[in-house]
């Protein structure tokens, strides 16, 4: 049981990484992804700074919530939000490996998902 509970803790810690690190990147503005939004009709950078600005918010709120009390709905919408951002470089025109690169965006949250329990019941989401 105990080795269970350090796995728990080192996913915790690395998926918090990764989405802090994200969440950085775009309250900078990280150019690159300002200019992928123009592949989805947002072409005012303006506009698109402002949306990675409210993204970057979101990913370090879910940093932290997966340090303080990791919630199922939202190790979930990691778990996409991670294979998204992943699937994004291919996508945006980079080579397939970007993709494969980043698994462990997806990976990691899905595997703490797993390994805290898959929800039996729709109340059991927000536990």
């Amino acid at each position: 049981m105990e080795n269970n509970k350090l796995t728990i803790w080192v996913l915790r810690i690395a998926v918090a990484g990764e989405f802090i690190g994200h969440g950085v990147f775009a309250l900078q503005g990280k150019q690159d992804w300002i200019g992928w939004f123009a592949k989805f009709g947002i072409s005012d950078p303006g506009t698109a700074t402002q949306l990675l600005f409210i993204l970057g918010i979101i990913d370090i709120a879910l940093a932290i919530l997966v340090l303080i009390k990791p919630i199922r709905v939202a190790l979930l919408w990691m778990v996409f939000w991670g294979f998204w951002t992943a699937l994004l470089r291919p996508i945006v025109g980079m080579p397939i490996w970007d993709f494969v690169e980043r698994w462990a965006n997806w990976g990691a949250p899905l595997a703490l998902l797993l390994l805290i329990g898959w929800p039996k019941t729709f109340k059991e989401w927000f536990k």
